[in-house]
């Protein structure tokens, strides 16, 4: 892409590096419990999110959409807890990855799950150490490192980095 714009100024020629992000939410059932998703299109649980839309869509505007998709529940409210920057692999893209604590929801919210079908295969409450035990790695250390942490953690392949303070 070339122009004539830019954020610090007026710059002639330049290309827009393309990072993939995506957001997720950790949502819990007021019993210490949260919700993860066995998806169909891959091995093991993760929590509700997906990738970020290209048109411009924000980080929470992603989250909010990807649980409504996936669960059928609205988020109204969220605190960012976790960014973690993926390093590119041969298997993966990387790109940065949103974490917000999306709160809790009642039993009446719980009650109206739905599931794409085509999408999601099932759901489940867990604690925190199930939830250790069932997430994939990357997901796994995000949701981990932010449970109880009263600021933003901020990560690189899930893990903190030396000299970063959240």
């Amino acid at each position: 892409m070339h122009g004539e714009i830019g954020d610090d100024g007026r710059v002639t020629e330049y290309v827009l590096p393309r990072v993939p992000a995506s957001a997720g939410g950790l949502i819990g059932d007021g019993h210490g419990r949260l919700l993860i998703l066995k998806p169909t299109y891959k091995a093991g649980w993760t929590i509700p999110g997906g990738q970020i839309e290209a048109d411009g869509e924000t980080p929470w505007e992603g989250c909010r959409r990807e649980v409504a998709e996936e669960t059928g529940l609205d988020v109204g409210t969220g605190r960012l807890v976790c960014v973690d920057f993926l390093r590119p692999r041969p298997d993966r893209p990387g790109g940065l990855r949103f974490l917000f604590d999306c709160g809790t929801v009642t039993p009446l919210q719980q009650g109206n799950i739905v599931l794409p079908v085509e999408e999601i295969e099932e759901y489940r409450w867990s604690t925190p150490e199930e939830a250790d035990r069932l997430l994939s790695g990357p997901v796994r250390r995000r949701v981990g490192r932010s449970l109880g942490v009263a600021g933003t953690v901020y990560l690189e392949d899930g893990r903190p980095v030396p000299g970063v303070t959240g």
